[in-house]
């Protein structure tokens, strides 16, 4: 028996299938009926697809049922060395090791002991103009857990 193909070699073939057939994430977040910033996340490795969502877009891309069993499947969820090397990735973790703690003591300032969720949770991005530069905005919105005994 062969082994699961592993979720990061599926996503380079999502990714390379997706460059190929000219579609962006929004393109496939469309086809599957999910969020762009889910999907994307998703079809990265990071999130399972359900198999009816792993067989759609393997039909759309064109890629046979391995790397539709490797989609389905529960992802160690997190990103290596490497990737938290990217320039972009990285900007993200400094954001936060600067901010977290102002972040952490307006969270409990406004809501009181907890944090936010990120299984109950949406992100999004958009692009606002602006003369100095496009800005890139991003919104994490996630459901308040209160610290309860």
């Amino acid at each position: 028996m062969n082994p699961i193909l592993p979720k990061a070699d599926a996503a380079a073939i999502v990714d390379a299938a997706r460059i190929r057939h000219g579609l962006t994430w929004a393109d496939l977040a469309e086809h599957l009926g999910t969020p762009l910033v889910w999907t994307t996340a998703a079809l990265l490795g990071q999130h399972p697809l359900s198999p009816d969502q792993a067989r759609l877009v393997c039909e759309r891309l064109e890629l046979n049922d391995t790397v539709a069993e490797s989609l389905a499947l529960q992802p160690h969820r997190g990103s290596s060395p490497e990737v938290m090397r990217d320039p972009t990735i990285y900007r993200f973790s400094e954001a936060l090791s600067v901010y977290g703690p102002a972040l952490k003591a307006l969270i409990h300032e406004e809501f009181g002991d907890g944090i936010m969720s990120a299984i109950n949770f949406t992100v999004d991005i958009t692009r606002r103009p602006d003369p100095d530069g496009d800005r890139v905005v991003v919104t994490f919105d996630g459901k308040f857990l209160d610290y309860r005994w």
